[in-house]
């Protein structure tokens, strides 16, 4: 399998940045992860209120980082929701500037419609045009690709239905947030990361998440015959990874390798 050297198939406990400079070159077929927002959300072992200068510099460098990994036509997708209502900062514009002056070329936005209206109180001025607030019931998926919008693969890897590639390419995504937290502040749902790796990868692809949380990317990766590598700085979160990603099962057809039962599942990485 094209790009099948290196060290995938575990979870990886360290800094992205780091540990994405140890991969080899043109490795990764597809990345998909939710930065910190740099709101001050409660992540593990993260501290998450950078300056926003720093903030960006800091992405920037993990974005060079894995730009150099991604096999040439690799993809990238990038989940990033509003900020806030009275600082808003277009945060997904200032990602997707940063990232396409480091040559990734923008495939599109998708719009992740959560239905987390519910009970509100945040409406601003009740009724009249003086000050009104718009709640932010959505999230951002920006879709990048390095060097070439084809991603080379063999046929009969493919694992998209017809019903399914018609439903997943309209770009309105309307999926509930996810409700089992696992201890981690902004998991992703299943279904979202579902639908992105059966449109943009194929079977025995690798998958990457280096701000890989409680394992949602790796788990779903394996369950579907993808390769992974899940990469995070908080002990806990690698192995509550380490245990979903154990619990998932590939098809019997594809060769992913078992993650190991012991506690090698989980290595420390750079940093």
């Amino acid at each position: 399998m094209s790009g099948r050297a290196g060290p995938f198939d575990r979870v990886v406990c360290g800094d992205a940045r780091a540990t994405l400079d140890a991969l080899p070159a043109e490795s990764v077929h597809l990345a998909i992860t939710s930065p910190p927002y740099n709101l001050g959300i409660p992540y593990r072992d993260y501290a998450d209120d950078r300056a926003p200068a720093e903030y960006r510099r800091w992405l920037k460098g993990v974005w060079a980082s894995l730009h150099r990994v991604l096999v040439p036509g690799g993809r990238f997708v990038l989940n990033v929701a509003p900020t806030s209502i009275k600082d808003f900062r277009p945060l997904h514009h200032e990602l997707s500037t940063d990232l396409r002056d480091l040559g990734y070329i923008m495939r599109t936005e998708i719009i992740w419609y959560k239905q987390t209206m519910g009970r509100r109180t945040a409406w601003g001025s009740w009724r009249s045009p003086s000050n009104p607030h718009i709640i932010p019931s959505w999230e951002y998926v920006l879709v990048f690709s390095k060097g070439q919008w084809q991603l080379p693969g063999d046929r009969a890897a493919i694992d998209i239905t017809p019903q399914e590639f018609e439903r997943f390419s309209d770009g309105f995504w309307k999926i509930p947030p996810e409700r089992q937290r696992r201890g981690h502040p902004a998991p992703f749902p299943e279904a979202l990361i579902e639908r992105l790796v059966k449109f943009y990868s194929y079977r025995e692809n690798v998958v990457l998440d280096m701000f890989g949380g409680t394992g949602t990317v790796a788990a779903v990766a394996r369950r579907l015959g993808r390769h992974y590598l899940h990469i995070d700085s908080s002990p806990e979160y690698c192995r509550q990874a380490a245990e979903r990603i154990r619990a998932a099962t590939p098809p019997a057809r594809v060769r992913v390798p078992p993650p190991p039962d012991d506690g090698s599942a989980v290595t420390t990485g750079p940093g």
